[in-house]
């Protein structure tokens, strides 16, 4: 593996999402084969996106809906989730796309002491079938951004109106309803040092 300087965890706050995305997808354009990875930890006001081909009416509880460039189907980000946007260059670490997704899937299970599980050919983490996190990401020129989302305390409502990454009728749960305690900014430090550990060493 090339040796790249360690990765640097910015810690943004509450952001709205169109401008962050657009911020994203020009860091990883105007990046070179020397610029640092970057973790980036935050909050998004209510908004529902959509992954790549996904398609979705508008819905009536008012929240905006947009479309990212990311992978998946549709979810939701609001205020009392975390959201990591993994600025990583797979190709200069020599990570392939499969075991990134797995790397930060196992971030949350660590997060979890190992109750969370994987589901084939689902990407997130679930606790007794309940979704936690859910996993987007775009690769481009093996640079890859978006990254997960995890509900740690939030007002779950919103995702009783849509199918969440595309499954009708997927529970989701949060941090608080199973016990863990912590607020976005203490699990954001406690998941980004766990997720750069295994980025690092991978």
């Amino acid at each position: 593996m090339t040796l790249v300087e360690p990765i640097t965890v910015k810690c943004l706050g509450q952001v709205e999402y169109a401008p962050t995305h657009a911020a994203m997808r020009d860091f990883t354009l105007k990046r070179s084969e020397q610029t640092p990875d970057e973790l980036w930890l935050l909050e998004h006001p209510p908004v529902y996106t959509l992954g790549q081909g996904a398609e979705h009416e508008p819905i009536a509880n008012g929240i905006a809906l947009v479309k990212a460039d990311r992978g998946g189907d549709i979810t939701y980000h609001g205020p009392g989730q975390l959201v990591v946007y993994t600025l990583i260059d797979l190709a200069r670490r020599g990570i392939k796309v499969k075991q990134f997704v797995a790397l930060l899937e196992q971030a949350v299970i660590d997060l979890l002491d190992g109750r969370g599980e994987r589901k084939p050919g689902a990407p997130g983490v679930y606790v007794k079938g309940a979704k936690v996190a859910a996993l987007g990401i775009r690769v481009r020129q093996g640079r890859a951004y978006h990254g997960l989302s995890l509900n740690v305390d939030m007002d779950l409502s919103p995702f009783h109106a849509i199918a969440p990454c595309g499954y009708p009728g997927l529970a989701v749960t949060q941090l608080r309803d199973l016990g863990v305690p912590g607020t976005v900014q203490t699990v954001g430090d406690r998941v980004a040092s766990l997720l750069a550990e295994r980025i690092e060493n991978a």
